[in-house]
């Protein structure tokens, strides 16, 4: 696999809490030659671009600017973080109908997208709005997808550590389905220090870890009415997946054609990442239960596509 380089523009529209924190985190991390951060509220956008440009003195990322949505036609990868946010009481798919709208809005005014361009879908519903992007943008579906249950992932890796005091980075695993409430922990993935979890934990153990994991934005929320650090070095994960060429494997929400039974929705499933997006999708054979769990996410998404 390459070290090289192979994206330095990325588009990131919408410099609220979560766009802003993204963008703020691609200079940290030095990924970028340029950022384009774009906003329907100018004031909010030029503000976030003047206090991350102090930061640039210590990054090698060459700029931040701001920017207009055509400015993201030549985008190298575009990031949309735009849309009504979730409130304390909302869940993700409440959000649907204003997001829906306000996705639509956005590739109207971007026009007509360069023909190599990655889509990286944010914004909630996340799985919903992938399925819209993709029919929107006219690109391959390889070449737009969403964050997914990345986060979720995330999150159940720190949990799992938490609980063995050992590095979150020992365990591997994923949820999958619906980055929402019918989402679901394949346990038959999750591994702690090449132990598998389901022979360290006990089923009550395991329940008690899913509902935390899964409700863990509800209190984050309700704490400090919004979540987006996590969701920031998620998007970072899957940026360096892409522009480092490094066919990592993530659950990201894609289009499904026959995983595990499903198809024809987007979902948070496995997939290799890589230069030109999504390289393939990577199976793995769930549980009788967990194929269940993911007709309930299917069932759950459906009506909205």
């Amino acid at each position: 696999m390459s070290n090289k380089k192979l994206s330095q523009r990325i588009a990131v529209i919408g410099a609220g809490a979560v766009g802003s924190t993204i963008a703020y985190s691609l200079i940290i991390k030095g990924l970028v030659a340029e950022i384009i951060l774009i906003d329907v509220n100018n004031d909010k956008e030029d503000g976030e671009v003047l206090d991350i440009s102090d930061t640039l003195s210590f990054s090698e990322t060459g700029t931040i600017k701001a920017g207009d949505y055509k400015d993201a036609r030549d985008a190298d990868i575009i990031i949309i973080t735009a849309g009504a946010a979730q409130k304390p009481g909302e869940s993700r798919l409440d959000l649907v109908t204003k997001n829906k709208a306000i996705v639509g809005a956005i590739f109207k005014e971007i026009g007509k997208i360069k023909s190599s361009t990655i889509i990286i879908m944010v914004s909630n519903p996340v799985d919903i709005l992938t399925y819209l992007a993709q029919d929107i943008s006219g690109l391959p579906h390889s070449q737009v997808f969403g964050t997914g249950t990345s986060l979720d992932t995330a999150r159940l890796r720190s949990n799992v550590s938490k609980r063995f005091d050992i590095d979150s980075k020992q365990v591997d695993g994923f949820i999958l389905g619906e980055h929402g409430d019918s989402e679901f922990v394949a346990w038959g993935t999750v591994s702690i220090g090449g132990n598998l979890a389901h022979e360290m934990l006990t089923g009550d153990e395991m329940k008690t870890i899913a509902e935390e994991v899964k409700n863990e934005v509800y209190e984050i929320i309700r704490e400090k009415g919004a979540t987006y650090y996590g969701i920031a070095m998620v998007v970072v994960d899957i940026i360096e997946g892409l522009i480092f060429d490094q066919n990592k494997i993530l659950p990201v929400s894609h289009r499904l054609n026959d995983w595990n039974g499903v198809s024809g929705v987007c979902l948070g499933a496995p997939a290799v990442i890589g230069a030109g997006g999504i390289i393939k999708s990577w199976l793995i054979e769930l549980h009788t239960e967990e194929k269940d769990k993911l007709q309930e996410s299917f069932k759950k998404i459906k009506p909205y596509l």
